[in-house]
């Protein structure tokens, strides 16, 4: 089982945008520094982790070079990932070579992002080495208010254990930032009451299964190439979307970006992943919460429209985009218990 203790190496690594070596971001760099090391962990920051949005961006090769370097160094417990983007998988390429591949699974450790990082923890799957969605450096650690989330940092704290992960919806959420700015530093989010708690919208109350899933743009981009045509390539060469043997019995979990696509785009999107066998074999389906609500009702309105009416759908979950966030182990056996409102899940 892969955790974390007290005194452990965690190294930051950059593999979509470039945006932490920004210097609108010093103030978020040096909270989220703090944040990591109150929980008493070492931070080191990959070679190419500061570079800058222009570096990272152009190129691939270097954000590459420090995951791998990142897994090679056995002082180094786990890997943190600084924010998401929308061209990681131009780093599938350097990462998925034999030799690379082989260091990676010969030193398994803690891997955690979400958003973009949907497609490295996609990649880590093939390898065998489970990983965690549901927090980054930035959005997370870096949180401008005095204090993390508590669920999302209760969440975090789970890794210093070996027990089960056991969820409840947040009795609150979050509205996102409009000022990242120095000036919002010790501000503290908007926040509401949670009046939905965990929603069934069909299906059985209990089912479970392996836990795989992301960003649902992100999966639907592998596919499309919509942003980048070389995308639908990259994803055809490595077989980056889920296979067939990872999506049966699964529970597949899937969450809206913060550009909150449309009701008719996530329909087109949801249709889209049906017809390429996303929800053919799987046991059930876990939804995140839409960031700041947009388009709650008419999201649910969309999945029991366009997915078959025996799939076990458990709406308004706190994964991905909007705040609090949980943390979801790929792999890993999920219970899910609609009537109990809760979702477990075991520890590799």
């Amino acid at each position: 089982m892969i955790h974390l203790k007290q005194g452990d190496k965690v190294a930051v690594v950059s593999l979509s945008a470039g945006t932490l070596g920004e210097s609108f971001c010093s103030h978020q760099l040096s909270r989220g520094i703090e944040r990591l090391e109150s929980f008493g962990l070492e931070v080191v920051f990959m070679p190419h982790a500061l570079k800058g949005i222009h570096f990272v961006k152009e190129h691939p090769d270097k954000r590459a070079e420090d995951l791998i370097a990142a897994f090679q160094d056995d002082s180094i417990k786990g890997i943190v990932c600084a924010i998401g983007g929308d061209d990681t998988f131009r780093i599938a390429p350097y990462i998925l070579t034999e030799e690379n591949k082989e260091i990676i699974r010969k030193h398994p450790k803690f891997f955690m992002g979400y958003s973009d990082t949907t497609i490295n923890h996609l990649m880590l799957q093939q390898l065998g080495v489970p990983s965690y969605y549901g927090l980054s450096f930035l959005t997370c650690f870096a949180e401008l208010g005095n204090g993390m989330l508590p669920y999302s940092e209760a969440a975090f704290k789970h890794l210093f254990t070996t027990d089960a992960f056991d969820y409840q919806a947040s009795e609150v959420w979050y509205e996102e930032r409009t000022d990242f700015s120095l000036a919002a530093l010790g501000t503290e989010r908007v926040k509401h009451q949670e009046v939905h708690g965990y929603e069934l919208l069909q299906g059985e109350s209990y089912f479970a299964g392996k836990l795989i899933g992301g960003c649902v743009e992100s999966l639907y981009d592998l596919l499309v190439g919509e942003r980048y045509p070389e995308e639908a390539m990259i994803n055809q060469q490595y077989n980056l979307f889920p296979s067939e043997s990872q999506l049966e019995g699964a529970i597949l979990f899937l969450e809206t970006s913060e550009e909150k696509p449309s009701p008719k785009h996530f329909k087109k999107m949801l249709e889209l992943l049906k017809a390429h066998g996303l929800f053919k074999d799987i046991n059930g389906l876990i939804f995140g919460k839409p960031q700041d609500e947009m388009y709650y009702e008419e999201y649910k309105a969309v999945l029991t429209e366009v997915l078959d009416e025996s799939l076990p759908i458990l709406y308004n979950v706190n994964i991905g985009h909007a705040y609090p966030k949980m943390l979801l182990q790929y792999g890993a056996l999920a219970e899910v218990d609609a009537n109990e409102k809760r979702i477990k899940v075991a520890r590799l």
